[in-house]
């Protein structure tokens, strides 16, 4: 089983995977064995073209794309003694080589026949898998050598890449005219409270997550604790790790303790406690005293500058 998937300088599509992953189905439903050839580009360990002799098969299938190029071209001479299916495909140009090769194509879509269901609409079921917003900052030069910015953000963006979860890359800062930003606040949080968890090195990225009441695994970029740290205290929020935890660990083995752990929470406890922390927050609108912040003695600080100002 072959498809765009397969080649080196192809590409795997989360559609063409699911296209894979119905037709395997299929297969396995009939009782037909099979094996699929992966671009090394994309899984590493799999089945690639270089250990695979044609000898060996009988019948090609491929899956899903545009059947057109010389890649596919290629398959037609390295198989040739194969009966050859494209199924789910795209036929541009039905006289192209790559199309003619196939002893039948199963098509998506071609010039002169009605659209078929793609493929990927019938795939299996596929596993919930949590949707991680990921808020990271470079910058925060004012910790001067205590700024372990680079390192933190290494770790972690190596760390997620291994878990198995949707990641979403955010910003805080607003832009009126990019659209890939979000204009205000409102659609920020928008995003916020659609998340399962939120991965940060922010202080606002922490308390932007709980106010939404998702939880946030925070790491304080600054080596011995800064701002995102006394935040999280004075949030009352325990899913904290120290720049210091992650540097102590080798650039092969990321810090896996502590943030697998609070990962596991965040996605367990950490819900309601999230939850309950954002209550909180919404709160403190109809009892102020209920969650004090520095706004609270600024008209008495204006009061005292005042009169202060008119004693001189």
């Amino acid at each position: 089983m072959t498809g765009w998937f397969s080649f080196l300088h192809g590409e795997a599509t989360a559609g063409d995977v699911l296209a894979l992953a119905r037709v395997e189905q299929v297969l396995r439903d009939a009782g037909l064995a099979y094996d699929v050839v992966w671009s090394p580009g994309f899984r590493a360990g799999g089945t690639h073209f270089a250990d695979v002799d044609p000898a060996a098969y009988s019948r090609l299938v491929f899956v899903c794309g545009p059947v057109h190029g010389t890649q596919i071209e290629e398959l037609h001479r390295r198989f040739a003694h194969c009966v050859r299916i494209a199924v789910g495909v795209s036929v541009v140009d039905p006289d192209s080589p790559a199309v003619t090769g196939f002893h039948r194509v199963l098509a998506r879509d071609a010039a002169g026949r009605g659209p078929g269901l793609d493929l990927a609409a019938r795939a299996p079921a596929l596993p919930a898998v949590p949707v991680v917003g990921v808020v990271l900052t470079h910058g925060q030069h004012e910790y001067g050598g205590r700024r372990r910015h680079e390192e933190v953000a290494a770790v972690l963006t190596r760390w997620l890449a291994g878990r198995d979860c949707a990641r979403l890359e955010l910003e805080t800062r607003l832009d009126a005219h990019d659209w890939r930003l979000c204009g205000t606040p409102a659609q920020l949080e928008a995003v916020l409270s659609r998340l399962d968890l939120v991965v940060t090195d922010r202080l606002h990225g922490l308390v932007l997550a709980l106010r939404a009441g998702v939880p946030a695994l925070a790491v304080d970029p600054v080596e011995g604790g800064a701002k995102v740290t006394a935040q999280a205290r004075t949030c009352g929020w325990p899913a904290l790790v120290p720049a210091e935890h992650l540097a102590e660990t080798s650039a092969q083995a990321p810090a896996q303790g502590p943030l697998e752990r609070w990962w596991d929470w965040c996605l367990a406890d950490g819900r309601a406690e999230a939850a309950r922390i954002g209550a909180r927050f919404r709160a403190a609108h109809s009892v102020p005293d209920s969650v004090p912040d520095a706004a609270d003695g600024l008209v008495a600080a204006l009061r005292a500058a005042s009169a202060a100002g008119a004693g001189r």
